[in-house]
């Protein structure tokens, strides 16, 4: 499961597996739709399925008929080797079914994508359609927020210490970040945002200092930009908002600026929100280190 909603390369994506917030009847529609493809097509060996769902509506986004990334990941988190049981398939050889499925498995694992942003000079770091990603991690946890902070802090990512700076984007991002918003200002950590950002968390009872975008008072000491370069923020949260040459050029600037100065950057509500829920309830020192095989 994408953590990030559609719209993110699935390369890029931070992907989930056993999937958390998928219905049931959504999981066998998609083994349904799985099963009539496979045998229409007469697959015997690895194939790569993406779905689309909502509420209950499934839609096929593309069907390859080849092994992509997350097989291996998977193949690592259940503990089956599907590249031996696929190799058997497709000589016709003996095989075994699985024994076990992943609601059997005590473990959740979280595949994170690494990013060269800080090696590409001018690239806007913000995800889309086209893939951007140079590589990736997959991490296992006892639950989802230590998996993903494993994956996540193997990335690149580091817990903040003190201050977070959030640009929220348009209204719904705004509200899909508000508990989170409520839990990092819970933890103490102090919030500072952009305009529209600042105005709408202080209205919902959250403490937040406001900072001028790159293009107001360029000398202010709240100006974002003077904020990044003196490193005052350990995270920053910037949702880009619309297409308008003003939001794009003040989004980018902060985007770069936070590569160039190497602040920890999202650009994903849906990921940000998880990883600030994830740190907020999981401290770094209760993560475990343990070895794939610690894992039964």
């Amino acid at each position: 499961e994408h953590i990030e909603y559609a719209g993110v390369h699935s390369g890029d994506a931070t992907l989930v597996f056993p999937a958390q917030q998928i219905y049931f009847a959504t999981a066998r529609q998609i083994k349904k739709i799985s099963r009539r493809i496979a045998q229409e097509l007469n697959i015997s060996g690895p194939f790569n399925i993406q779905f689309l769902a909502r509420k209950n509506e499934v839609k096929v986004i593309e069907c390859n008929l080849r092994a992509s990334r997350s097989f291996p990941f998977v193949s690592k988190v259940l503990k089956r080797n599907f590249i031996e049981t696929a190799t058997r398939i497709m000589l016709d050889a003996p095989y075994t079914q699985p024994d076990k499925s992943a609601f059997d498995i005590d473990r959740i694992g979280v595949k994170a994508s690494q990013f060269s942003f800080a090696r590409l000079q001018n690239a806007d770091p913000v995800l889309g359609v086209d893939m951007s990603s140079t590589g990736e991690v997959g991490c296992l946890g006892d639950d989802f927020d230590e998996a993903l902070l494993n994956a996540l802090i193997a990335t690149g990512y580091r817990i903040p210490k003190k201050a977070v700076l959030l640009s929220s984007g348009a209204t719904k991002s705004k509200v899909d970040l508000l508990d989170a918003s409520q839990m990092l200002s819970q933890k103490g950590y102090h919030i500072y945002a952009t305009a529209g950002t600042a105005t709408f968390l202080n209205s919902h009872g959250i403490p937040t200092t406001p900072v001028f975008w790159p293009d107001e008072r360029p000398n202010a000491e709240n100006n974002v930009m003077k904020m990044i370069a003196n490193h005052q923020f350990d995270l920053i949260v910037n949702i880009p908002k619309n297409h308008s040459k003003r939001e794009l050029t003040n989004g980018y600037r902060i985007r770069r600026g936070a590569i160039d100065h190497n602040i920890p950057l999202m650009t994903n509500a849906r990921l940000a929100k998880a990883f600030i829920e994830a740190f907020c309830t999981t401290k770094l020192e209760d993560i475990q280190i343990k070895s794939w095989q610690e894992y039964k």
